[in-house]
């Protein structure tokens, strides 16, 4: 336990001095929230993947694949989802973002590029969503403190709650301090641990066990389900509610401001096919091996009472300390980057969109800067309030937030940057439509309802924003900008 104390200690110590030396260089808001658009091919690619998956890919993913009945099936089917998902976002969406967010008024956030691609004086599109924003990522940003908090719990038999708060205070500390620059070189480190962890876990694990041969003749003594592609309801049928929900994973990602951020941060638009095939093979690398981990698990330890620790578990009982604490990392790794990516996408809305909004302060210079890390703190100390019941679900809480992003943000990001006819009044009252009727879904169930709520919210979002747009009166100079944005390498 010592040593990979002291292998955590040093792990966070570097953290959060990429942090300090990322502070004096965040003295505005462009270079807090989005690195005044310098980021490179791997940097991009690395940060968006790091901060997409999150604590989730090694506790919620292998703990969902880990249930005994039509479990690795739906992990199957959601990693599908989110493999389309990430593979079609860098396809049609990242560049397209990058080029209109710089030419629709250099917009450093979704909220300011909303406001300014539909010329919106009266404000409302950017308070909207911000507060969208700030509702789904504490949910989000909760999910990971919950995360962190079993993490030191499992390894260092800590309480929760004090778990909980010691990886909150660095991802707060780091955050706050170097700001979306220190964010993402600290993705892209945490990103490399994650890959590198993932892939040697489920290897080393079969080979401790006898090869292959062992791992399978042990899972077929558990459940004839056990290895089942689809997922097949208790008589016997294809579950095809669980079937769409999982593949329904794949929408959120074209509403999620943490990964589109990394679209609009990137140096040029030039470099994203370059950062597309990075992204393209660490997704497909860990998705994999995320599931075969929840699949081995089993058969290595198949009597854990939550599946969600099914990979510190593996690690603690076959590695030494110093290689136990190194793999541990990246569950840590995988925590931070996501959380501190929320942390700072929350305190820009709420300092820029929402309270720079409200009181009319100056969106420039050291005053508004200081507004965000202070956001980043309040938040925080929310999220964690939120987090504090240690049956929290880590893959439960991503969920909700993802899906309430994908219904929001999805059609409104996809509409806004592909379709020259869609007006102000759309992009609002689709934007409210698709959130309201995800959080109204999610807390329904039975029936239609327990397909996964993003669905039926992306649905309903795509449709009142096609009829209000037909209704209303798009502005000859936003049609104008439409176009320029088709010819223009910015």
């Amino acid at each position: 336990m010592v040593i990979i104390a002291i292998i955590f200690i040093l792990y966070l110590g570097l953290m959060v001095g990429i942090g300090f030396k990322y502070y004096n260089k965040t003295d505005n808001l462009s270079e807090f929230v989005l690195g005044g658009r310098k980021l490179g091919s791997w940097v991009t690619a690395m940060s968006a993947q790091a901060s997409d998956m999150s604590g989730w890919l090694l506790i919620g993913l292998p703990g969902t694949a880990y249930v005994i009945y039509t479990g690795t099936s739906e992990a199957i089917w959601t990693a599908i989802g989110l493999w389309l998902g990430t593979y079609l976002n860098w396809l049609f969406v990242a560049k397209r973002l990058r080029k209109y967010t710089y030419i629709s008024g250099n917009a450093i956030t979704l909220p300011d590029f909303f406001e300014n691609r539909f010329r919106d004086k009266s404000h409302i599109l950017r308070l909207v969503s911000g507060i969208f924003i700030v509702i789904f990522f504490l949910v989000y940003t909760s999910s990971q403190f919950a995360a962190g908090g079993k993490l030191f719990k499992t390894i260092f038999g800590m309480n929760y709650v004090t778990g909980l708060l010691i990886g909150a205070l660095i991802i707060l500390l780091y955050t706050a301090l170097g700001g979306f620059t220190a964010v993402c070189w600290t993705d892209t480190i945490q990103g490399t641990i994650m890959f590198f962890a993932l892939v040697i876990v489920p290897i080393i694990t079969t080979v401790h066990m006898g090869g292959w041969d062992v791992v399978s003749h042990r899972l077929a003594q558990l459940t004839p389900e056990t290895l089942g592609f689809l997922p097949k309801g208790m008589d016997g049928s294809v579950n095809t509610l669980l079937l769409a929900s999982s593949l329904g994973w794949g929408l959120g990602y074209f509403g999620q401001p943490h990964i589109l951020a990394r679209f609009m941060a990137i140096e040029s638009p030039d470099q994203i096919q370059k950062s597309r095939v990075i992204a393209m093979i660490w997704v497909t690398v860990t998705l994999s091996a995320a599931i075969v981990i929840g699949v081995i698990g089993k058969a290595y330890l198949p009597n854990l009472a939550d599946g969600e620790t099914v990979y510190m578990e593996m690690i603690n009982r076959m590695f030494n300390p110093v290689v136990s604490g190194i793999l541990m990392t990246a569950i840590l790794a995988a925590i931070m980057s996501t959380a501190s990516s929320q942390l700072l996408v929350t305190s820009a809305s709420v300092s820029r969109d929402i309270y720079a909004t409200l009181f009319k302060k100056d969106v420039d210079g050291p005053q508004i800067v200081w507004a965000s890390r202070i956001t980043v703190v309040v938040i925080s100390i929310v999220a964690i309030f939120m987090a504090l019941n240690p049956e929290s679900s880590v893959f439960g809480l991503v969920s909700c937030a993802w899906g309430g992003f994908g219904a929001a943000f999805g059609p409104l990001i996809l509409f806004s940057i592909f379709w020259k006819r869609m007006t102000k009044q759309g992009a609002l009252f689709g934007m409210i439509a698709g959130g309201v009727s995800d959080l109204i879904w999610y807390n329904l169930s039975g029936g239609i309802f327990d397909i996964y709520e993003i669905i039926p919210g992306f649905v309903i979002a795509s449709v009142v924003i096609i009829v209000v747009s037909l209704a209303t009166k798009v502005p000859q100079e936003i049609v104008d900008e439409f176009e320029k944005v088709k010819s223009v390498n910015a």
